[in-house]
This record gives structure tokens, sequence and C-alpha cells, in this order.
């Protein structure tokens, strides 16, 4: 079986167009051609039924019946047993070598532009500027006068302006939206360098640390407030800070503002987050504020996980399906308040978890370090029969 990884949206190539033939010849289907050489097997039968070569037997006429077996796939002769005694039909054919000459061609003059004179342009815009004023739709008036140009072209020369009917005489394409095209602020390159994954692993391998805290943000209504989450993993203890919005300024301020209270208390960032991993958000850019103490000096060490990796901070994704028991995804934060997320992760540090062998994350995270961090975060202990773990929590 060839090796496919890396072909998907690639052409094809001479050396995949001889395998279809091949495949064609032994009766293999689309699906099973297609496996072969990376590809969707309705790729496969666009190939196969475009680059179709006809023969007739000699003296026979061109227009003559076609075989009633070349009516479903595989549409050429190319698996028939009769092919070369037997049958008098038109012969159809797959032949690799000429559909790779012609894919060529029809490349080149697709990069050359489209190949219109001045005057076939001329006259190509007085034909579809008629038909429009007549209220024909744009394939109607190409199939009707076989113009060469497509509808994307002609859509184009339209926004371009190079036609004589502007976009208000179609009957379609003032109804035309704009694709949404979604643009999420990412980490620059630049700042990832030696805060990559792999550099998370060789740190946390010559360092010797175990835990580390896991960082993300839960999201409400679109373009409302959101949730930072922090998660220590050795006890998946979990807190969230509000933020009014989903910017690396918003993230900034908040952090700022967790140092000072966690120096209020008498602790320092650093010892209590020693290193955090993140995702390519773009709210974590200001990756200085968060790394950085007032003074300018490194107090914690921030690292991102690949792109689109989640799977790389499992903890904190798999506890954030604690989170949405209360809230369910899709509801909005707007109305929330510090307190309220307060309430919400007590509640969830206050549920008991077989890997912690019965206890719950607050009762290790206290154990562990003592009771003035937690408060500090705004986390308190929630008696197990008073755990509400519902969205019954909220509406109480």
């Amino acid at each position: 079986m060839p090796d496919n990884k890396g072909k998907k949206n690639k052409h094809l190539t001479i050396e995949d167009r001889v395998e279809i033939q091949e495949c064609l010849d032994h009766g293999m289907t689309f699906k099973a051609i297609g496996k072969r050489v990376g590809k969707d097997q309705t790729t496969i039968s666009k190939e196969v039924k475009k680059h179709i070569s006809y023969r007739s037997k000699e003296g026979a006429p061109a227009d003559e019946d076609v075989c009633p077996l070349l009516l479903a796939a595989p549409f050429v002769c190319n698996p028939c047993k009769k092919r070369r005694y037997s049958c008098g039909f038109r012969k159809r054919y797959y032949d690799a070598r000429p559909a790779q000459s012609a894919y060529k061609t029809l490349l080149s003059e697709a990069r050359e532009g489209v190949p219109l004179s001045k005057e076939e342009f001329y006259e190509t815009d007085r034909i579809v500027s008629d038909g429009i004023k007549r209220g024909q739709h744009l394939y109607h008036i190409i199939q009707t006068n076989k113009l060469s140009a497509s509808k994307s072209t002609i859509y184009r020369h339209l926004k371009l302006g190079y036609l004589s009917v502007s976009a208000v005489d179609f009957p379609r394409v003032v109804k035309f939206k704009p694709r949404k095209v979604k643009l999420v602020a990412k980490i620059p390159k630049k700042l990832k360098e030696g805060r990559t994954h792999a550099d998370f692993l060789a740190y946390v391998e010559e360092s010797g640390l175990r835990a580390w805290v896991e960082l993300d943000t839960v999201i409400g209504r679109i373009g409302g407030k959101v949730i930072m989450t922090f998660d220590f993993t050795f006890c998946n203890f979990m807190f969230g800070i509000l933020l009014e919005n989903k910017t690396a300024a918003e993230v900034s301020s908040k952090m700022k503002a967790l140092k000072a209270a966690l120096s209020a208390a008498g602790f320092k960032f650093g010892e209590v987050f020693p290193i955090m991993l993140t995702d390519n958000g773009g709210e974590f850019a200001d990756v200085f504020s968060i790394e950085e103490d007032e003074k300018g000096t490194r107090e914690t060490q921030l690292f991102f996980c690949d792109p689109y990796q989640s799977s790389q901070k499992p903890r904190v994704e798999k506890n954030h399906t604690l989170f949405r028991d209360i809230v369910p995804k899709g509801e909005s934060f707007d109305g929330f308040t510090q307190e309220t997320v307060n309430l919400i992760f007590s509640h969830v540090n206050s549920v008991k978890r077989k890997s912690l062998g019965g206890k719950s994350p607050f009762e290790v995270f206290e154990f562990t370090y003592g009771r003035r961090i937690p408060e500090t975060l705004g986390i308190v202990s929630i008696q197990a029969d008073k755990v509400i773990q519902s969205p019954k929590l909220l509406k109480n």
C-alpha cells in the first residue's frame, strides 16, 4: 500500500494516474482506487470521467451507440473482458498519459489567466450583459452561448467592475453575503521561542517537577465575559478569574491583581505557580506580565501547547466538565461576578474524587499549602452533604 500521508489537497501526479489506469484494468472500484492513491472516491470518479479517450472500430461512425455497461461506474472499457474481440460498441478508455498531458495544458492556461482576446472579452461582456438585463441566470447564459469564461471568472470581473452591468442587475448577487472569517488571535512565533511544548517536556524532565498549573479560558456568550481557569495538576484543584473580555490586556491586568493579592497574604507567586502550561490563545500573548514580577524579574515559567493539541493539557480540559455541570455550555457569564465564580469552584473543588482516594481537591490542596492560599484565591470548603453539582447551585 503506498504511503498517502500528506497527499490531501494535492494534485494528481503522473504516478497517481498510471496507478489509476492499472487499477481500472484490474477491475477495482473507485473506492478501492481512492484508498490506494490517497484520494476520495469522488476525485477518482471525476478524474476518469474528465479524461475519457474514445476509440472506434475502423470505419465506424464517431457517434455510434454507447455500450449500456458504460452508463455506470467505472464508465470506461478498461476492465471489460469483451473489449478486444466480441464488442461492437465504441470504446472508451482511461489512459494515464493523455490525462496527464491534458491536465498540464489546463494548468498552464489557468496560470496564464482567462485566454480571452480584446474582441472575445467585449463579446462576452455584451452577451452576459444582455442576458442579465433580460433576467436570465448566469449559468443559463454561459450554457446557451457556450462561453469559455466560467461563472467564477465572470463574478470576479463583476467585482472588479469590468462588466457593463453591476451587481444590482444580477438576480442573486446582491443577496450574497461575504463569507465570515473568524480571526483568532494567536501567540506570536517569536514569543514561543523557548516556551514550546517540547521545551516544557525538557524543563519538567530537567527540573524533576511532577506537577504544574494548566491555564485556560472558558467562554460563555461570544463577545461577552469569559473565565480564566487555573488547574493544579497534582490534585485538580481549580479556581477561576472572571474576565470582562478575552484580550491579552485583560489577562495581564487580572494576573497583576492576583500577584498583588498573594503578595499581600505573604506568598510569592512563583512559589505557588512555578510552571504553567496553556494553549495558543491570544489572550496569553503578554507573557512577560505573567512570568515576571513588578520589578521585571522572572518568577515563573510559561509554556504553550502545540497548536490544536488541547490534549497536551488534559487535566484542565477534563475538570471543565465539572464546571459545565453547573454552567452548561452556551450560557452567558455576563451576569456573573467574581463571587459567582468563586462559589462555583468552591463546590467543584469539594467534590470527592476516586483518583484522590476519596478525598476532594480542596482537602488535598489545603493539606499541601494550608488554608490561607485557597482563601486568598476565593475558594472555601463546602460540606460534602451540601455540595451542589448542577445548575440548581446558581438558581438557589
